[in-house]
């Protein structure tokens, strides 16, 4: 069975996409999106084998094409390693979204900088590596390529015990900004997404205050999904954005938008 593109989302049948993180929430609703746009998806995961072949088995049954590959993205030499091997699968690597990374919940005051270093090897260093060999890579081949990075309408607007979470995903759309300004010569495009708060399995019950007042100041009244972030992506990576390089689109049904006096 050979999948059908959804037609509601701009056509990416041959190309081939990396998702770091897509083992988890968030990143298996941005490979399903690529993979409902007509992609070839490489899920990477670090730890969630059976996360990622699970989605893998998933998206092969519905027509599409996948590759789990594992790696620890907090070290350079396995961030090149997966950028070869996705680009090696079919010949070709067209999108990186690069989606790995944590979000823990820490003081400021309390914080160790060795609490702050591991935070950014994970969400910031690691995008740096990733990116830097997806570049080498697209830079050589017909149609350059895209890269988008996850960060956070967080980069934007910081919240109590999330000083170095706020940081690195500023540190990410300043990045973002910086490498399409000396990538776009080689014909690589660089952008970022902020996403807002988004539903989750558990996240409700865990949490229900905080889901009441955000869907109080949401102008479009609801959490976000992983297939809107995914959305988002997709339109990044493809010809439909083809004059779109160092920018962030905030994905966050317009929190960013409401006055905050």
């Amino acid at each position: 069975m050979t999948r059908r593109p959804d037609p509601a989302l701009p056509g990416l049948s041959g190309r081939v996409v990396l998702v770091t993180g897509a083992s988890g929430l968030l990143g298996a609703g941005i490979a399903r999106r690529f993979a409902d746009a007509g992609a070839a998806v490489v899920v990477h995961h670090r730890r969630a084998e059976s996360r990622a072949r699970a989605l893998v088995e998933e998206l092969e049954e519905a027509g599409g094409a996948a590759l789990a590959v594992r790696a620890d993205l907090t070290r350079e030499d396995q961030c090149h390693r997966l950028v070869r091997t996705a680009a090696g699968w079919r010949g070709r690597l067209d999108a990186l979204v690069n989606n790995a990374g944590v979000q823990p919940v820490q003081p400021l005051a309390e914080m160790t900088a060795a609490d702050w270093r591991r935070l950014a090897e994970a969400n910031t260093t690691s995008a740096f590596c990733c990116t830097q060999a997806a570049a080498a890579v697209m830079s050589g081949q017909d149609g350059g390529g895209s890269v988008t990075h996850v960060a956070s309408i967080e980069a934007h607007e910081p919240a109590p015990g999330h000083a170095h979470y706020s940081a690195s995903k500023a540190a990410l759309v300043m990045h973002a900004r910086s490498a399409a300004l000396e990538y776009g010569p080689r014909g690589v495009r660089v952008n970022s997404v902020s996403p807002g708060l988004i539903e989750g399995p558990e996240l409700r019950d865990a949490w229900p205050e905080g889901v009441r007042r955000w869907t109080e100041a949401c102008p479009l009244t609801r959490l976000g999904r992983p297939e809107d972030v995914g959305a988002a992506c997709v339109f990044l990576a493809s010809d439909a954005a083809s004059w779109i390089t160092g920018t962030d689109l905030r994905v966050d049904g317009g929190v960013g938008a409401r006055p905050t006096w």
